[in-house]
């Protein structure tokens, strides 16, 4: 297998940086080896870049379905528990409006919960290991950091820089 190279390339304004993706593109580097690193949030509609898969939803749905079962138990189930049940005049023993008041907050609850936890552990936060960054980042600026073969690296870096980087050099992994 080919060793490769990361370059980061530093842009000053988005539509540079977009311009830049679609080129590297025509050259030949697929969308997994380019990553995008932005102190601002940037949506991947925004670059003309394909949408990210995440589990988040279907971890969201999984907790909104078990807070509902928890729900329904504490409903349902646990006015039975009790040795002797208070009846409240004619009252149903499972009156409606609480009940529904309960069952909706515990659904609300767990799916929230879940979908924090969700999100945590897919963007796999936090992160020890060293990571490629430019202090420029924090500024306002977007970088692009391209992996791609040695044979294509001045290809790849002549492009960025036609295209506008202010910076492009090669990057190395440094602790945060």
């Amino acid at each position: 297998m080919a060793e490769e190279k990361s370059i980061l390339a530093v842009f000053s304004d988005l539509e540079p940086a977009a311009n830049a993706i679609e080129h590297l593109r025509s050259l030949g580097i697929h969308d997994d080896c380019m990553n995008i690193i932005s102190g601002i949030p940037v949506t991947e509609a925004m670059l003309g870049r394909p949408s990210q898969w995440t589990n988040v939803p279907r971890i969201a749905l999984g907790g909104a379905i078990l807070g509902f079962l928890g729900a329904g138990f504490l409903v349902f189930v646990s006015p039975y528990l009790y040795p002797y049940p208070i009846q409240v005049s004619s009252q149903a023993f499972v009156p409606g409006p609480p009940s529904v008041v309960v069952l909706f907050e515990i659904t609300m609850l767990g799916m929230l919960t879940s979908t924090f936890l969700g999100v945590f552990l897919d963007s796999l936060f936090p992160s020890y290991r060293p990571m490629k960054y430019v202090p420029e980042i924090s500024d306002g600026k977007i970088a692009i950091l391209v992996e791609c073969a040695v044979p294509e690296e001045g290809k790849v870096t002549e492009k960025l820089r036609k295209m506008g980087a202010e910076s492009v050099q090669l990057a190395e992994a440094q602790h945060l």
